[in-house]
């Protein structure tokens, strides 16, 4: 039987009157069973209008609203009075329910109720979800579990506010104390509902911590205006946003209704409100996958290769980039609809990246595929390595989102190791070089390079060079090996930058020299972990 008691008689029939379905009736008497929301709604509303009938004051019950369009539920019943009901009702009526009302119930068509707008009747059936489930195509995604989101419109808010006012009237003469959040929320009974369909037809478990979301956004086109009072009632409460279609948000009709007085409610808003003609309608069903991210280290071989794409005023001026070189096969393993790419660092477009490479993460926005084996993500870091010669990659894998903070973790206390081929203008012996081996943790005062300053603030950083080793190649040449503070402009270390970094190779030289080439020889970061490559 129904999980209502008698002194939910007076709410279930001002409800009736009201023109809420049967669940919606559950809800606003506070029946907490999931269970009784999940039987189907011509039993309930059987045994909804049994409970009323065998009222201990009434052996027949009759209950309509006050003015067409009109719902009657009669417990007797002649041709005539249907034949009026369904001129007054069209096809939108609640229908009867006669004397036999047990065995007739499930001939009745419900019309849409007036408080849930059709959400708790069809909208929440097995029909519904294979019809969502269909649409986003579901099979495409790689999921173990679900979340499910939704989004009423806003006007049934203000209708539940108009029933609640209408129910708070009636518990407040049976002395009982109830306040408007001691109702079971639509969304929660809907959730209640639908889970399990979703359960059935998707194969996997419910979990409010899953990656895999499948959303549905209704809306009741019939019943828009329903809101608009509130606006000049409650001005305060909708503030035109840029990104908002409609100031009337969820988040803005609530607030309104908590501060608009029952007075000046009921002079705005007629009680009950017009029954609808049509239930909501699903505008927008999607489901997506949460962001996976993928860590590896990369090895970058061209000296006319960016990191990232490389585009002036609209014009690219290299080919492709690392960031791309990578990417475009990850997405397409993963089947995901864009990307986001960072790094320990980055190189200039004319620097090489040896030895173990340098760490980088890729956030792979709402993947289809979110899990790879390792014979797979090896196969797919051949695949990569493969594609070009320009760079490669190693120890590919996939990480969290908490993960990633390690590559950025104490950014100007890592050390990088490099090696610049470098020019002077004299000439130069191999001893005149050699005291540069000498030279430990020398402090530099680094203003901002003038061929970064149109993209950095302007400002000076104390930066270190750990060690330097001389290797003397001829009288205009020597390579130079560093290990240095993570940060450091190496190439203004050379040739000074017009005297923007102090010291530098050619003031302790005494001498013009230039940097021809740099190379990233390692970046000192445990991260990524280093698989069996």
């Amino acid at each position: 039987m129904i999980s209502l008691t008698e002194k939910d008689r007076p709410v279930a029939q001002k409800l009736l009157d009201f023109g809420a379905c049967p669940r919606c009736v559950l809800r606003f008497c506070r029946v907490g069973t999931q269970a009784s929301y999940r039987r189907p709604h011509k039993e309930l509303l059987s045994e909804l209008c049994e409970f009323l009938r065998t009222s201990r004051d009434e052996n027949k019950l009759s209950c309509e609203t006050a003015n067409p369009p009109c719902k009657k539920i009669k417990l007797e019943s002649t041709k005539e009075t249907e034949a009026e009901e369904q001129t007054l009702n069209g096809s939108h009526q609640l229908g009867h329910v006669n004397n036999n009302i047990n065995a007739n119930a499930e001939n009745v068509e419900p019309a849409v109720c007036t408080l849930c707008l059709g959400i708790l009747q069809d909208l929440c059936e097995v029909d519904f979800v294979k019809m969502v489930c269909c649409k986003i195509n579901s099979p495409e995604y790689q999921f173990s579990s679900f979340v499910f989101s939704v989004s009423f419109p806003p006007q049934l808010f203000v209708r539940e506010h108009a029933a609640w006012l209408l129910v708070k009237e009636e518990i407040g003469k049976l002395d009982l104390m109830v306040e408007k959040e001691d109702l079971v929320q639509l969304k929660e009974a809907y959730k209640w509902i639908i889970h399990p369909l979703f359960m059935v037809e998707l194969g996997v478990p419910a979990d409010g911590k899953s990656l895999f979301e499948v959303s549905v956004v209704f809306v009741h086109p019939e019943t828009d205006e329903d809101c608009h009072f509130l606006a000049s009632a409650c001005p305060g409460c909708f503030k035109p946003t840029k990104n908002k279609q409609s100031v009337f948000t969820r988040m803005a009709v609530v607030k309104a209704l908590d501060v608009i007085s029952e007075e000046d409610f009921h002079k705005n808003f007629g009680t009950p409100p017009s029954l609808p003609k049509t239930p909501c309608t699903a505008v927008d069903i999607q489901c997506t996958n949460g962001a996976i991210f993928v860590a590896g280290r990369y090895n970058k071989y061209s000296r006319t290769l960016p990191q990232t794409p490389w585009i002036i005023d609209g014009e690219r001026k290299m080919e492709s980039s690392v960031e791309e070189l990578i990417s475009e096969h990850l997405m397409a393993t993963f089947k995901a609809v864009s990307f986001n790419f960072s790094s320990s660092g980055r190189e200039d477009v004319d620097v090489r990246t040896l030895g173990n490479g340098r760490p980088f993460a890729i956030e792979l926005v709402n993947p289809r595929k979110v899990h790879l084996d390792a014979a797979e993500m090896k196969a797919l870091q051949q695949t990569i390595n493969n594609s070009s010669d320009k760079i490669q990659v190693r120890d590919l894998q996939l990480v969290t989102r908490e993960a990633i903070g390690h590559m950025k973790e104490g950014e100007e206390e890592k050390t990088k190791t490099y090696s610049a081929l470098i020019w002077t203008e004299k000439t130069i012996r191999s001893e005149d070089i050699a005291f540069l081996d000498n030279m430990k943790e020398l402090k530099l005062d680094q203003k901002t390079p003038l061929r970064v300053l149109h993209r950095r603030p302007l400002a000076v950083r104390v930066r270190v060079i750990h060690t330097m080793k001389s290797e003397y190649i001829d009288e205009h040449h020597f390579r130079l090996h560093l290990k240095t503070q993570a940060g450091t402009y190496i190439k203004e270390f050379v040739h000074g930058d017009f005297g923007r970094t102090k010291p530098n190779i050619s003031s302790l030289l005494g001498m013009t020299a230039d940097i021809l080439e740099l190379d990233v020889e390692s970046v000192d970061v445990d991260w990524p972990p280093t698989l069996d490559n």
